[in-house]
């Protein structure tokens, strides 16, 4: 079985193809040329895989593809598949998550969008329809944009209960819902905002990701705007896991996708300074879900090193032992087949990389 990697980038899709166990890797693309590809999934829910790309063309808009033959060919419906409806007044901006549910709604695939909006599809991926429910929030026009935009930009489906869904956005921060999508409450209790004249906020926190724990699912990982927690109650309330870290800002967060207690991240100095800590080109890794912190960065360039990792740019693959992937606003892409511990150069010289993901295929 081969591994595939997909990146998004700010010019088009690249796919990865790796048949040696990740060892060398055989790269197309661009597909989708000079489009924003910021929304990348893999469905594997059914015997064929099925790609999806949430691309933006300056001149055409947002849309959504899906590839039933590994980018071989792809559907891109003549009819936007993500569109606001009308009475709402407004238009999408783009695609900024793409996520399959679990295997019990095989069909199912959410969509979380800029303007801070979620979709679902019942047709795998081919059309949307708003979710009335999170869009009617009577919180929504207290959202704010963050730095790259005001986007639902994480949707964490509960793998044991279909009617538990988790987004996050920046900014907004956590909602959670209990009665599959029907209704929403905040959950960022714990959850500092610094920027804001009450520091502590029930909801407006700029969350930049959330990561579901494989072993506990009631466990979640956030990186926050300045801040990163861990939540033991499917986010209802959070805490402090940013000591051991050279700083507690960044973007992606990354859980193991088969093995509790394991995450990384990429830290950068800070929000007014966005590059690597010590401006090193290092992983960190915890196996204890937060409690120590170790960097990782056999393989990885040495010397100063400047460019950040987007919130989406970091994933993990399931095979064992596990493969982690990064790719870099400067283009280069970086994997490890041991989950960290080395590292090796799969791409350089790509556009600016604004997603990955990975998966058995």
């Amino acid at each position: 079985m081969a591994t595939l990697l997909a990146i998004g980038t700010a010019k088009g899709l690249f796919l990865a193809t790796s048949g040696d166990d990740r060892r060398s890797w055989e790269i197309t693309g661009p597909h989708f040329p000079m489009t924003g590809v910021y929304a990348v999934a893999v469905d594997t829910r059914h015997s064929t895989p099925r790609l999806l790309a949430g691309m933006t063309s300056s001149h055409f808009g947002p849309s959504v593809a899906t590839s039933d033959d590994l980018g071989a060919s792809w559907d891109e419906p003549d009819q936007a598949p993500v569109a606001f409806p009308a009475d709402t007044g407004v238009s999408l901006g783009r695609v900024w998550q793409l996520m399959p549910a679990g295997p019990d709604q095989p069909d199912v695939v959410w969509a979380g969008t800029e303007p801070s909006a979620l979709f679902k599809s019942t047709d795998g991926g081919r059309s949307f329809e708003l979710v009335r429910s999170l869009w009617d929030h009577p919180h929504r026009p207290q959202w704010e944009a963050g730095f790259g935009g005001q986007a639902v930009h994480t949707v964490l489906p509960h793998p044991r209960d279909p009617a538990r869904l988790l987004v996050a956005m920046s900014t907004g921060g956590v909602y959670r819902s209990e009665d599959a999508g029907a209704s929403w409450a905040p959950g960022n209790t714990g959850i500092r905002a610094y920027f804001m004249p009450n520091e502590w906020p029930e909801f407006g926190q700029c969350v930049h990701k959330v990561a579901r724990d494989a072993g506990n699912p009631e466990r979640l990982y956030a990186q926050n705007h300045h801040g990163v927690y861990r939540s033991d109650d499917d986010g209802r309330t959070w805490s402090s896991i940013a000591d051991g870290l050279p700083s507690d800002f960044g973007f992606p967060m990354v859980a193991h996708p088969g093995r509790g207690g394991t995450v990384w991240t990429f830290p950068l100095v800070a929000d007014g300074e966005r590059f690597p800590t010590d401006h090193r080109c290092r992983v960190f890794r915890s196996a204890d879900a937060g409690g120590k912190w170790e960097p990782l960065s056999v393989g990885l360039p040495e010397g100063p090193f400047y460019p950040a990792v987007l919130r989406d740019a970091m994933c993990a693959d399931e095979a064992t032992p596990g493969g982690v992937y990064f790719g870099t606003r400067s283009g280069s892409v970086f994997a490890s087949r041991d989950e960290g511990d080395s590292w090796s150069l799969v791409a350089a010289h790509l556009p600016d990389v604004l997603c990955v993901r990975a998966a058995a295929v």
